[in-house]
């Protein structure tokens, strides 16, 4: 009661509030000459924290992620605890509707039969690739997005942004991914859904020269390629919907920023342990620098 008077005493008289709560001045004023407890003191550092943590988020994590940053910190604290701290501060992270991703699969390429088969388990970087294209609105006309996801830190390997959906589009992903190969001791699994770009001959024809083995989705089955179109998912809800691009050349920078700076190297993964890409791929580098092996599957 006292602290509720406290807190609202530079809006309401002291003296009216506690005639109207049925409390004493004099109990009030004691009260405020007493020392913060303990446990004051710390809800105050963890809401000062909570809030720091939020706004260098970009104002996007939830409870989860705010939890797992906190724990980072040492700090003891379960996860209904900061929902209910961040509710009653009224920091809400900025989301809104998800997209729905299209595929074009009207064509006459050949297509490759489900490898991966949702088993969304990697052992070490550069294991498996997942490709996917999203489109993004801006005022000029659509910007095309085609991505290339690394399974086993979730970081984006390569990516080309464009006026049109092609399969020249992809293929400039394709070959900074191939660029970004750390480890080539082993056989790139690379899985897209069946859309024409990545069916093409000279897409196909690239994959074999970087010694990848194709695998595509199920027809019309979007689980098939749930982790890059969850990227996607993530970019539209974090970027796209929350401002408006009025040149594609805007929409093309502000997406090498989203990608090259906020979600490769700053932005935790719940499916990688709250790490970022680069912390889970420089730290399986790390260890086995050291001889003592990869820290454990990453699975989704």
């Amino acid at each position: 009661m006292y602290a509720w008077i406290h807190k609202h005493r530079s809006e309401f008289p002291v003296q009216k509030m506690c005639k109207v709560l049925g409390v004493s001045r004099s109990g009030y004023y004691a009260w405020r000459g007493r020392p913060e407890s303990l446990r004051a003191k710390r809800r105050k550092r963890r809401i000062r924290r909570i809030h720091e943590l939020f706004l260098q988020s970009r104002r996007l994590y939830g409870s989860p992620k705010i939890t797992a940053l906190l724990r980072r910190d040492g700090e003891r604290i379960a996860q209904k605890t900061v929902a209910r701290l961040m509710r009653e501060h009224g920091l809400r992270s900025r989301t809104v509707r998800k997209y729905k991703a299209t595929t074009d699969s009207k064509h006459r390429h050949p297509v490759h039969e489900n490898v991966l088969n949702q088993r969304f388990v990697a052992e070490r970087p550069g294991q498996v690739y997942m490709a996917d294209i999203t489109y993004i609105p801006t005022d000029e006309g659509w910007v095309y997005l085609a991505s290339v996801e690394d399974l086993y830190s979730r970081k984006i390997v390569g990516w080309s942004a464009g006026a049109r959906m092609s399969k020249e589009l992809c293929i400039r992903a394709l070959e900074q991914a191939q660029k970004h190969r750390l480890q080539r001791d082993g056989v790139v699994l690379h899985h897209s859904d069946r859309g024409s770009q990545y069916a093409s001959q000279a897409y196909q024809d690239r994959l074999k020269a970087y010694g990848m083995t194709a695998s595509m989705s199920r027809k019309g089955n979007c689980y098939d390629n749930a982790c890059m179109e969850s990227f996607h998912s993530v970019l539209k809800r974090e970027l796209v919907y929350l401002e408006r691009f009025r040149t594609q050349a805007e929409a093309i920078r502000r997406i090498f920023e989203y990608i090259e700076i906020w979600y490769n190297r700053q932005r935790i993964h719940g499916a990688v342990g709250y790490r970022t890409p680069d912390e889970v791929e420089r730290q399986y580098f790390e260890a086995k620098l050291k001889g003592v092996g990869a820290d454990g599957q990453v699975s989704a």
